[in-house]
């Protein structure tokens, strides 16, 4: 049995193992942009609740499981930082009440992160940090039911994780044909032997003298089961509400889940003790309402009929919820100044002229963040209670930001809603078709189908060699992107700005922005934009910005 100063050692041993090997866990990543990084994303989430349990002393294991998921929820970066902090959070479901840690609550464990893990992803990507959680769950749970005491169980647990690991290029050959395991798989093993170290041999792993800090690095970040992709709803009408659950209901939520899955799509339930939340697009909003009255009675109901509309919303219901009770405590360190206007927006952005432009555009507060600086949920969160509104818009404009944005809906105090930017270029045109006369609703729905029309071009350079989709690519290249996909590398910076606006401009474009970086000077930027000039100025409109952003030479916006 392990007790409550036990676990608050394992998880703090756990932060500082992935701390000292954060590097290497960056190193496995498959792209060559300095774009984000996954061994130092999780290790900054998870540092977070370390810092948090290094304070307290003597308390339970449930107590201790629910202090480190709340520091990490709030600490979370990037999506594999959320995705870790999901795992957290089983945690502290499995051991809620639990004054030792038993192979009961240790499967239980598991288990719960892995189920909130994989419903956070809208497409969940086999051969990630998820399938190596899943398969460390299931070994778990094998153990547990062949009578093993709970450090065997987690001993299962661990070498399920590792088996998962080696087997993740098999399963995404984008892994395979780098020769690399996934990031987020190998970043979650480390974080399981850190704990280990402690349950086996009571030794606390020691934090190297490289503090986690936000500071600028050369690694890239390729986590598939972090990606939130575009789907499709083929159902018309948008259903949500919450469940006041009966205190006599002893019925699971997942069967509820179940049955909204067998008559629609995008299905969201979330669920604590005391509610329900429910979102799923469906032809029968009355059915799914009489199978929701059997859990409890329902408020804050909402039926939208999309086809009106002429289209689908894209985020689920949390984003339309105030913060339930629970989270109140999670808020209290937090200022919230009082709204005096209906709306306000955050914008996240790197670079002085960029922020500049979102403070032009609107923005209440400019969270300081994007390539390689993938900020908080709790900075996304401060930043939404500063802004002085009833409703808050947030663009993450990178698209390994979203989920720590989406992380902070429930947390607020106020209405949020998350338009899904991933880029600069798709922040801007956002902000840009933001309509005062309009509800917010439908103001998500046409900034939604306005950034689906951006096409946005970046120029960076390789961080390190590489081959990637059959190109060779050499350390110090630079490297053209098309909405994210690298489509060709090159040695001379005017010559890939005039190959790539060339592959942007389609026949029906007609404006194109060119926000240039701090590596780029102005008399750079004034003779590149003569050239486009005369290249492209009798097809589209050209304007030169600077942007001041780190990393990216250019950031190409296209309509």
């Amino acid at each position: 049995m392990f007790n409550g100063n036990i676990l608050r050692d394992a998880i703090i041993s756990a932060a500082n193992n992935i701390a000292n090997q954060k590097n290497a866990v960056d190193d496995l990543n498959v792209f060559p942009v300095p774009d984000g990084d996954t061994g130092t994303n999780m290790s900054m989430s998870i540092g977070n609740a370390a810092r948090e349990l290094a304070r307290i002393e003597g308390k339970t294991v449930g107590e201790v499981a629910k202090v480190a998921a709340s520091a990490l929820l709030r600490g979370a970066r990037g999506n594999s930082g959320v995705i870790t902090s999901l795992l957290f959070r089983g945690f502290s479901k499995g051991f809620a009440g639990a004054d030792e840690i038993t192979p009961e609550n240790l499967t239980a464990a598991f288990k719960a992160g892995v189920e909130a893990a994989y419903k956070a992803v809208m497409k969940p990507t086999e051969g990630t940090i998820l399938t190596v959680a899943r398969v460390a769950s299931e070994f778990a749970e094998a153990a547990a039911n062949d009578g093993k005491d709970a450090l065997e169980v987690f001993e299962a647990a661990m070498d399920g994780a590792k088996d998962a690991l080696a087997k993740t290029p098999d399963m995404l050959p984008v892994l395979k044909k780098a020769g690399v395991v996934d990031a987020g798989g190998q970043g979650f093993v480390v974080i399981l032997e850190g704990m280990y170290s402690v349950f086996k041999y009571g030794k606390m792993i020691e934090s190297s003298d490289m503090p986690v800090t936000e500071e600028k690095t050369e690694s890239s970040s390729r986590n598939a089961a972090g990606e939130l992709e575009d789907f499709d709803i083929n159902f018309p009408y948008c259903t949500e509400f919450i469940v006041n659950r009966a205190e006599d209901c002893q019925k699971d939520p997942s069967e509820l889940r179940s049955y909204l899955e067998s008559i629609g799509d995008c299905v969201v339930v979330v669920d604590d003790e005391e509610i329900i939340k429910v979102h799923v697009h469906t032809d029968h909003p009355g059915n799914a309402i009489e199978k929701a009255l059997t859990f409890g009675a329902l408020v804050k109901l909402k039926i939208e009929n999309m086809c009106d509309q002429h289209e689908r919303a894209k985020h689920d219901s949390e984003t339309r919820q105030k913060a339930p009770a629970e989270n109140a405590e999670r808020t209290e360190k937090i200022k919230s100044v009082a709204p005096e206007k209906p709306v306000g927006f955050v914008s996240v952005a790197a670079g002085e002229g960029l922020k500049s432009l979102f403070t032009d555009l609107g923005a209440d507060v400019v969270v300081s963040g994007g390539q390689t600086m993938n900020p908080s949920t709790d900075d996304i969160l401060r930043a939404i209670e500063s802004t002085p509104a009833e409703t808050v818009f947030v663009f993450p404009n990178n698209k390994n930001i979203i989920m720590a944005a989406e992380q902070a809906v429930p947390l607020a105090s106020r209405n949020v809603i998350v338009i899904h930017t991933r880029t600069i270029p798709q922040g801007v045109t956002a902000m840009l078709n933001y309509d005062p006369e309009a509800s917010d609703n439908d103001n998500a729905i046409n900034m939604g189908n306005a950034i689906a029309n951006v096409s946005t071009g970046q120029i960076t350079f390789a961080a390190r060699d590489s081959e990637f989709d059959g190109k060779k690519i050499n350390r110090g290249d630079l490297l053209a992107l098309d909405n994210g996909k690298i489509v060709f590398t090159e040695t001379d910076l005017e010559a890939c700005l005039l190959k790539l606006t060339k592959q942007l401009v389609k026949s029906g474009s007609e404006f194109m922005t060119v926000f240039y970086g701090e590596d780029v000077t102005e008399e750079q930027a004034e003779a590149f934009g003569a050239v486009l000039t005369e290249k492209f100025g009798s097809k589209v409109e050209i304007t030169m910005v600077n942007g001041g952003q780190p990393v990216y030479y250019f950031i190409i916006s296209v309509e």
